[in-house]
């Protein structure tokens, strides 16, 4: 079916695969790991330059690994990775070799946020719309109640939006909060918010690695249109035994790490959890005792290295939020991942990943009043199988090739209840697919000039039986249906995904990039609210709903000016997106075995420019972002066919981010953020019937909430240095919405009591002006 289809794709591929074999040098290959010298950690992204040989380099990829082909000779080769000091050495290199280098770190990091691998990687790399985040920067930038939080950072940089106050979801160049897909230690997680958006599910302490593909996505990822945000959890410490922690006003957390067995094996194990409930339990009031308000989460990995070609290592995370009122009424949910990986080096030129993930989320609703008790059980879980290899065929070829393979189950609720309860029990049959790809790319070195990343995805996804499946026209009726068992096919969809960044350097420090992406999304997520819910539902491919399909173009200028002291860069882009999925109007999803038959399906599209200009190095740096955008849906049954605003449109949005080091112990950092107000629907006029008011309602996401705006202060108090000393501690003070703005969170219409001809809009905000102090310490 592939040759029928992509005849020309398929032979254009073949024949540069047998190029590059061919051109595969016989010259000796360098190879090795880059590792801290503390931890042990492996270093993702390190820089390996060798001079003499035309700057020949590369980078190591996401398990600290290189390999580096050269010509014979007498080389410099030079270690680097920002915020460590480089290592240099001078070899002989008449064979391959194996070289593992440890780096030691600075004490004091000035960079901020995108850290690159080289000054201007930024402007040599052909990828486009990506960008790392520096954990160690996280723990500076102010957040709500001092807790820190890599979503609430991400949705400071351009082209990523927050989904509102409260709320840990976050859009992406006009994609909603499900068309990002989140992957910690290689597994999905599929609601990455704790205390209903709050707070994120991600403890910063356990976390090594932020990487965010906004645009030219690598074809290793897919199942995802709008964005991929990975995320790699610590290896754990090779050296010594450590443990960190913090004290807040709302949570605390506690990391323990060290070897099993000195530079050979670790573990890292590291926890969090609120206390909200601590201090309802001394209330006076029995209503507010006795009710549950708490989340917590759990992140571990451990790691053992065989030899210098085989490493195993297990991770996992587990968290749970759980809110009650008393005997009445409970509601929890939480996600659990699992990741088994091994790393094998075939050769000095073939790197391969081999990885068994698990990722479950589920949540439970509980009623327990006697004569209207019932509990409500929700979930969905992957099993996951996914081979990577990384082949470095010499050094203008670097290519990465591999297969995965998904199981989905989706259980979309199940409803008991006691023999005396008046609510009747049900049960939603549970929905089974497979979803299968399999992916080629290489990152080519032209020339000098022009770097170039190009490959393809082709997925597949199968809706398997059990269960009973019907057919929809567009009006909702059932036009057919039909059994199906285990072990029958329902639907299958084949898609190819093609991929191509490229870049091209007018300067050392100038280029210009332009890339074209596509994506299909198979898991749709279904939620009829303005935030997003823990209890959002998610339903697969079927007969009726198909593949979500994106294609995004983009075009940007780079440039570091200043010795790279400055960065900045300009993208623009046009997404265009099918088979969007949106509800008729007075849909209820809870509950409702026919869905699909209140789904109606149209098209997107999303185009803007995004700006980014940041000072990189010195005492004062930051940031700041600026985007300038548009996100529309079109349906036929909505808005009467026109095109409307996406409720996740917005067509200003600014961040700004400062952070001052002043002196040796103080660190100083705000951030301002403003964004042009949410697409909403609002009552266009009103009028009696029965007595009784009834709002009308036109243009869907024709009107706007007031604009949003917020100033954020923190300040953080680190310890005196002294040598030999291993216990540290510092203070993190902080300051939320400096200026007590009431942002709304909701606007909500009814008729005004004491008159019946005015109609009053009321506005609900959820914060003002919050402190925070946070005590941190690490021994």
């Amino acid at each position: 079916m592939i040759a029928k289809q992509y005849p020309f794709l398929l032979l254009l591929f073949l024949a540069l695969v047998f190029n590059i074999t061919a051109y595969a040098q016989k010259n000796p290959v360098l190879n090795g790991t880059i590792k801290d010298s503390l931890t042990g950690e492996t270093l993702i992204g390190a820089s390996v330059q060798l001079s003499g040989a035309s700057q020949s380099g590369t980078v190591t990829n996401a398990y600290g690994f290189y390999s580096l082909s050269v010509p014979k000779g007498v080389y410099k080769l030079v270690f680097s990775y920002v915020g460590y000091q480089s290592v240099v050495q001078n070899l002989d290199i008449s064979k391959d070799a194996q070289i593992n280098i440890s780096l030691v770190s600075l004490n004091q990091l000035s960079e901020v946020v995108v850290k690159a691998e080289r000054k201007n990687e930024n402007v040599i790399s052909a990828q486009m719309g990506v960008q790392k985040l520096d954990v160690k920067e996280i723990n500076s930038i102010p957040v709500l109640f001092g807790e820190r939080d890599i979503l609430k950072t991400l949705q400071l940089l351009p082209g990523i939006k927050s989904a509102g106050e409260g709320n840990s979801g976050f859009y992406v160049r006009g994609g909603s909060t499900d068309q990002n897909l989140i992957l910690l230690d290689e597994a999905p997680v599929y609601n990455a918010s704790h205390l209903l958006g709050f707070f994120s599910t991600f403890n910063s302490d356990a976390i090594k690695d932020v990487t965010v593909y906004k645009g030219g996505m690598p074809a290793q990822y897919g199942g995802r249109l709008a964005s991929v945000l990975d995320i790699k959890m610590n290896d754990g410490n090779k050296k010594e035994y450590t443990v960190e922690g913090g004290l807040g006003l709302i949570a605390s957390r506690l990391k323990v790490e060290g070897p099993f067995k000195k530079d050979k094996s670790s573990f890292m194990i590291s926890g969090r959890r609120t206390y909200a409930d601590a201090f309802l339990a001394l209330s006076p009031d029995s209503s507010i005792k006795n009710n549950t308000l708490y989340f917590y989460d759990l992140n571990a990995k451990a790691n053992y290295q065989f030899n210098d070609k085989n490493v195993l290592y297990l991770s996992g995370y587990f968290g749970r939020d759980k809110l009650g009122l008393g005997n009445t009424f409970g509601f929890e949910w939480g996600n659990a991942t699992g990741t088994l990986r091994w790393n094998h080096l075939f050769s000095n030129r073939l790197f391969s990943n081999t990885s068994l993930i698990y990722s479950n989320y589920n949540y439970v609703i509980e009623n327990l009043l006697a004569d209207n008790n019932f509990r409500v059980n929700s979930s969905i879980r992957d099993y996951n199988l996914k081979q990577d290899f990384q082949y470095a065929a010499n050094n203008n070829h670097d290519i990465k090739f591999g297969i995965n393979a998904i199981h989905h189950t989706i259980a979309p609720g199940k409803v008991t209840s006691s023999a005396t309860s008046s609510v009747n029990q049900t049960t939603i049959e549970n929905r089974n697919g497979i979803e299968l790809a399999a992916y080629f790319s290489d990152e080519w070195k032209l020339n000098d000039k022009i770097n170039l990343v190009y490959g393809t995805r082709f997925s597949n996804f199968t809706l398997l039986g059990p269960g009973l499946f019907k057919d929809y026209d567009k009006q909702g009726n059932v036009t057919d249906s039909a059994n199906f068992s285990s072990t029958q096919a329902v639907v299958n969809y084949f898609n190819l995904e093609p991929r191509v960044s490229a870049s091209f350097q007018i300067a050392d420090n100038k280029s210009i990039k332009a890339s074209y992406t596509r994506n299909t999304q198979n898991l749709h997520l279904m939620s009829n609210s303005t935030a997003t819910s823990p209890t959002d539902l998610y339903i697969m491919n079927s007969n009726n709903t198909k593949p979500e399909i994106a294609d995004q173009f983009a075009l940007g200028y780079f440039n570091n000016f200043k010795n790279d002291t400055y960065e900045f860069s300009a993208e623009v882009y046009y997404k265009k997106m099918q088979n969007q999925i949106e509800y008729r109007n007075g849909t209820d999803l809870r509950g409702n075995k026919n869905v699909e038959a209140d789904l109606v399906y149209g098209d997107g599209r999303a185009y803007g420019i995004e700006l980014f200009l940041k000072k990189r190095f010195g005492d004062f740096n930051g940031w700041i972002g600026y985007t300038l955008a548009k996100t529309e849906r079109q349906f036929d049954q909505i808005n009467d066919g026109k095109w409307f605003n996406a409720k996740q449109d917005r067509t200003h949005d600014l961040s700004v981010v400062a952070i001052y080091k002043a002196g040796k112990r103080w660190t100083l950092a705000s951030t301002f953020v403003y964004s042009t107000g949410t697409a909403v629907t609002f009552p266009s006029g009103k009028y009696q019937l029965n007595g009784s008011t009834v709002f009308y309602y036109s243009e869907k996401n024709g009107y706007r909430t007031p604009s949003y705006n917020r100033l954020d202060f923190s300040a953080t108090l680190e310890p005196k240095i002294k040598p030999g000393k291993k216990y540290q501690s510092s203070w993190s003070f902080g300051v939320y919405n400096v200026y007590d703005r009431k942002n709304p969170f909701s606007i909500d219409f009814k008729e005004d009591p004491d008159n019946p001809n005015q109609t009053q809009a009321v506005r609900t905000s959820l914060f003002g002006i919050i402190p925070s102090v946070t005590w941190n310490f690490k021994f």
